[in-house]
């Protein structure tokens, strides 16, 4: 004999969230009137501990054998009524959710509608709930390593956090050294600490640890495998030069007759040489040889740096190697980029030579930079005023409608920085000012104080007359149309995803926003988590942060991380998709389709095979297989119709 099914409807009011548009007691009354209910009720807060208590004390007293709660997501809450349900010994799958909240009080003005809708969600749920089936989670063995995809500030705090949690952690770092765009930096707000005396000994202790690993001038190129058990193909770019023999002396760098060759980590202030080191804190502090500019690979002669070279260091042969390993968990750590001015023209960005970046002004007043620490103009003079335009591409529907957050303390920076080495006259051009960190507030007041012009207006234009630079704005306070003429012009230009965060993405099956960043599964709950399990976010490629707010997310990146994998086990969901065999045409329509690459191909017999450890049962293949041999446990066409069915009875 079957087991009789009983029913528990928990309507929830969410204090006014739901309660404000809908009748939550007469959804209840509804309720109780629903085939299989044994008890409906509504209440101010389910999810606090006197509502999980109603739920524990009907199953327990009153038989019920499934759980439907009627308030919000279940992205927020289905994990705790689940638990819930598991707390007294029924199966947490015997529970089904009815967001009333989104779906409904939050997009419905009128209360009478919103109740009957709420209503309608409700039965559906009461449908499909006896329909379910009770699921377990299974476990897999956990591998210890974590890696580390980046090498800035956000990716070297996350490794040592999890370096001093005693596992071993690897660093795959793009560049030829770490560091990333903190190390470029002269300064830094609000205090105006010197950025690589706080940098660098970081940097040094990631190389100095014996359980961290560096892999620079390397790209991570395939992942296979799931949470706890990720299999990472790494590529290691030849350098041409064995970092093991390499002493840095520098004599090959002195000696190469190749100089003219753009210095990128300078933002093309200043020239290099073909084989050369980034920057003289750089970690590994080792050069590295440019195969496209150097002499060697583009004509087959020269070779001078091998023949100098007095541990033969130098190799020309040495080729790109791939390296595998394996890792239980993921943090992404690939920071930003700048937003490029000279897309658009009005800003004279790559027209006028002493129109700049914030970034070619940091390189300029740095002490280690191309001018030594002196701001010039091209013909080598120091101009007598400067102007700052914020917001560059930021805050504009034409290229990106986000704000960049920490462009105008930058700017603040910059301005203070300008005046104390030019001492001549300093415009900044602004919006709005939005200092918003600690200590941000007083440190706009400090350069207010210190003889800055501030002119609310965006600077919307910058020409040339008769050889002076001349910023077009409306001043919004004063209500003018203003031209301002000055010797440089400096860009805040804004913060965008690096330009191989697509295919990273790809890479690792995860989710972007609509502005580029990477996403992360909930803006407020789960910021540093991703859809896919194991893979955490940290630092500027989830979007706009400085540093203090980076290395904060890198630290919990790293406590995400050490926490997942210091349980030994990953339990993994039982909602997954299934192929039945007989059915499947071997179309493979859904291995392509897959945004989790959990689908293959079995040769032999010619059928898709689903890697439930990486499945996240999210539908897409049972939606678009053609001959139905694919299906989500849990979400049967049979529990989808009679959902709907249930809605339509309303």
């Amino acid at each position: 004999m079957s087991e009789e099914i009983k029913i528990g409807v928990y309507v929830c009011h969410c204090g006014s969230n739901i309660a404000d548009k809908v009748d939550c007691a007469a959804v209840a009354e509804f309720a109780s009137k629903l085939p299989n209910v044994t008890v409906a009720r509504d209440f101010q807060y389910m999810c606090a501990d006197p509502g999980q208590e109603l739920i524990r004390k009907d199953i327990k007293e009153q038989g019920i054998n499934r759980v439907v709660v009627a308030s919000c997501s279940p992205r927020m809450h289905e994990p705790t009524f689940r638990k819930v349900c598991e707390s007294v010994g029924l199966n947490g799958y015997f529970f089904e959710m009815a967001n009333i909240r989104e779906h409904v009080s939050w997009c419905t003005e009128d209360r009478e509608a919103a109740t009957e809708k709420a209503k309608a969600l409700v039965a559906a749920a009461v449908a499909r709930v006896p329909l379910q089936e009770p699921l377990y989670e299974r476990y897999a063995d956990m591998n210890d390593r974590v890696l580390v995809i980046g090498g800035g500030i956000a990716g070297i705090e996350a490794a040592l956090k999890v370096s001093g949690g005693n596992k071993e952690v690897v660093i795959v770092e793009k560049e030829p050294s770490i560091g990333g765009t903190m190390a470029k930096l002269d300064k830094t707000f609000p205090t105006l600490d010197c950025s690589a005396c706080i940098l660098t000994p970081k940097m040094v202790e990631c190389a100095q640890r014996d359980n961290v690993k560096l892999y620079t001038y390397s790209e991570v190129e395939k992942v296979d495998g799931y949470v706890g058990n990720f299999t990472v193909t790494i590529r290691k770019k030849a350098r041409s030069v064995d970092l093991d023999k390499c002493t840095g002396c520098g004599l090959c760098i002195t000696k190469c007759p190749t100089k003219d060759i753009p210095h990128e980590w300078e933002e093309n202030l200043t020239t290099r040489t073909a084989i050369f080191t980034p920057f003289p804190q750089a970690v590994p502090n080792k050069p590295v040889i440019d195969r496209e500019n150097c002499r060697y690979f583009t004509t087959g002669k020269c070779g001078i740096c091998a023949k100098v070279c007095p541990t033969d260091a130098v190799d020309f042969e040495q080729e790109d190697e791939l390296v595998t390993e394996d890792f239980g968990a993921i943090i992404v750590a690939t920071g930003f980029e700048l937003f490029d001015p000279s897309v658009g023209p009005q800003w004279g960005f790559g027209k006028f030579d002493n129109v700049i970046t914030s970034l070619q002004f940091e390189r300029m007043v740095n002490a280690s930079g191309p001018t030594k620490g002196k701001v010039l103009l091209k013909n080598g003079e120091e101009p007598k005023s400067i102007a700052i335009l914020h917001c560059i591409g930021s805050r504009d529907e034409n290229y990106h409608e986000y704000c960049s957050r920490f462009c105008c303390t930058a700017a603040l920076k910059l301005a203070h920085l300008a005046k104390e080495k030019t001492n001549g006259d300093v415009y900044s051009f602004y919006i709005d000012m939005r200092t918003f960190g600690k200590g941000y507030e007083e440190f706009y007041n400090r350069i207010m104080s210190e003889g800055i012009h501030f002119i609310r207006g965006k600077g919307t234009e910058v020409v040339e007359r008769k050889g002076q630079l001349l910023v077009r704005t409306e001043d919004t306070l004063l209500g003018k149309y203003r031209e301002v003429p000055v010797d440089m012009v400096v860009l805040m230009a804004a913060c965008q995803p690096g330009q191989d965060t697509e295919k990273l993405a790809q890479t690792l099956a995860i989710q972007r926003s609509a502005d580029g960043f990477f996403l992360e599964a909930h803006p407020k709950l789960e910021p540093l988590k991703t859809a896919t399990d194991g893979i955490f976010l940290c630092g500027a490629c989830q979007g706009p942060k400085d540093i203090p707010d980076s290395v904060a997310q890198g630290a919990g990146a790293a406590s995400e991380a050490l926490s997942l994998i210091s349980a030994g086990k990953v339990k993994i969901s039982p909602i997954v998709a299934r192929c039945d065999e007989d059915k499947c045409g071997g179309c493979m329509i859904c291995i392509n389709l897959c945004p989790y690459t959990a689908i293959s191909y079995d040769e032999e017999k010619k059928v898709a095979v689903v890697n439930e450890a990486k499945c996240k049962g999210c539908g897409t293949c049972s939606g678009s297989c053609p001959t139905g041999a694919m299906t989500n446990t849990n979400f049967t066409d049979e529990q989808i119709m009679t959902q709907i069915e249930g809605v339509l009875a309303v």
